[in-house]
């Protein structure tokens, strides 16, 4: 054996003599279980008492209502209004396409306008309202009408942009809009109103009307106040905006433009649709609106398309059965005639939309020729004009709604004998608040005495 090897063979030995003999694993000792780690005890729950309990409800259930609050217009308004709008254009194209059609064929197009004459006007008492007649005014493509039919279209364009864009156009800002149309161009403001005023008309037989179309009237609505929340919408964002109409100190709320996209909450139980400013400034002031539980509206004379719209949309908003509303007016032919008659049945002028701007279940509260009897107003009268006299006298002769509401025609003609017309503000001969104290207490203790 070699020297290298019988070295490496005795540090072998050394090695292994290090280890103690017969020295095994050492094994768990039998019967023994293996130690375990002591077990963390879980906390002791207290038991909540009730009162925290119900805050907890409390604050999940106002958590719950904020998310659906904040999701709803997304859902119910801004959909319903994209509905709308895809309506809308569709309509637009739909006549587009008509007269692309025909054009096809060689034949020369033509545009159907409702004619809006006074006896193309009907007044039905069942639906209450003015309703244009069957009679058709057709524009035919030819020499003499080839730019009104081409600005025609033109609008018809402009207002098919204007709802894909979401935006709006007043009657000032589509006559400049004319200005880059080159010979299709309208030189007065004039010729641009008549030709809406015809698109309007064409398009009112689809059951469309001007704002939908989105050409925005240039004033707004008349002022509210009371017990009603508007609910609005932001354009940008779609959220929902609560108006409590009830918050704005000694002003009031301002009806838009346009009022489609509104929603309304309220418990009064009648709307008054008051003529004018300075009678709603004192009802306002004195919050008349609280202690009759009522909505207070301006009109402002003849109420504006906003303005009838809102309160009939105000109106209906519960469904079956509509808040009912009450126009208090000075006692004037005017007053019956224009204002009251136009709130309530519509304009002969524009009977095609009436279907849309008129409140056929108000009813005339006051001023009538009977309430200067009663309340001894005569010395605070005025003598009626002779532009009275034939306004009267026209209403009952010509006015579909006079010539079918009898106890109208004994009103008028009760005026026409007495020679006087009255003012809301005569009542202020008793007292400055006796409108409010004792004159519309009385009348509204009576509301089927009203004159329909």
């Amino acid at each position: 054996m070699s020297p290298a090897r019988r070295k490496k063979k005795a540090k072998a030995k050394q090695k292994a003599a290090r280890k103690p003999a017969g020295r095994k694993a050492a094994r768990k000792p039998a019967g023994r279980k293996a130690a375990r780690k002591p077990a963390r005890k879980k906390p002791v729950r207290r038991k909540e008492t009730a009162k925290k309990k119900a805050a907890k409800k409390k604050a999940a259930r106002k958590k719950a209502t904020t998310k659906r609050k904040k999701k709803a217009p997304k859902t119910t308004v801004r959909r319903g209004r994209v509905l709308r709008d895809e309506l809308v254009t569709e309509q637009i194209t739909d006549v587009a396409d008509g007269l692309y059609g025909t054009i096809r064929r060689r034949t020369a197009p033509i545009l159907g306008f409702p004619s809006r004459s006074l006896g193309n006007v009907n007044y039905d008492k069942k639906r209450g309202y003015f309703e244009i007649g069957d009679r058709v005014v057709e524009r035919r493509l030819d020499v003499n009408t080839v730019k009104t039919f081409a600005q025609t279209l033109r609008f018809m364009a402009l207002s098919k942009e204007l709802v894909e864009r979401n935006d709006f156009a007043t009657k000032r800002d589509a006559y400049y809009q004319s200005k880059n149309w080159g010979e299709a161009r309208f030189r007065e403001q004039t010729e641009s109103d008549a030709v809406m005023d015809d698109v309007e008309a064409l398009f009112s037989m689809h059951h469309v009307s001007r704002e939908e179309l989105r050409f925005f009237p240039e004033d707004h609505g008349g002022a509210v106040a009371g017990a009603l929340v508007v609910v609005d919408v932001d354009p940008e964002t779609g959220e929902e905006i609560e108006i409590d109409c009830t918050r704005f100190g000694s002003g009031a709320y301002s009806i838009p433009s346009s009022v489609e996209h509104l929603k309304f909450r309220t418990r009064a139980k009648f709307i008054l649709a008051i003529e004018t400013g300075g009678v709603f400034q004192r009802l306002n002031y004195h919050k008349y609106w609280r202690t009759a539980n009522c909505i207070l509206v301006e009109m402002s004379g003849v109420p504006t398309r906003a303005t009838r719209r809102f309160i009939r949309r105000l109106s209906e908003h519960r469904g079956k059965t509509p808040l009912p509303v009450y126009a208090f007016t000075d006692c004037d032919p005017y007053a019956f005639a224009n204002i009251y008659r136009t709130l309530k049945v519509g304009s002969g002028n524009a009977a095609h939309l009436s279907r849309f701007f008129c409140v056929p279940h108000a009813r005339f509260l006051g001023v009538t020729p009977e309430d200067i009897l009663d309340y001894k107003l005569m010395d605070a009268t005025h003598e009626l004009q002779p532009v009275d006299i034939k306004r009267a006298k026209d209403a009952l002769k010509n006015d579909p709604f006079f010539r079918a509401q009898p106890k109208w025609r004994k009103a008028v003609n009760q005026q026409l004998r007495m020679g006087v017309r009255a003012e809301q503000q005569a009542f202020a001969k008793w007292d400055l608040n006796f409108v409010i104290d004792k004159y519309l207490p009385k009348k509204l203790a009576n509301p089927r005495a009203f004159l329909p």
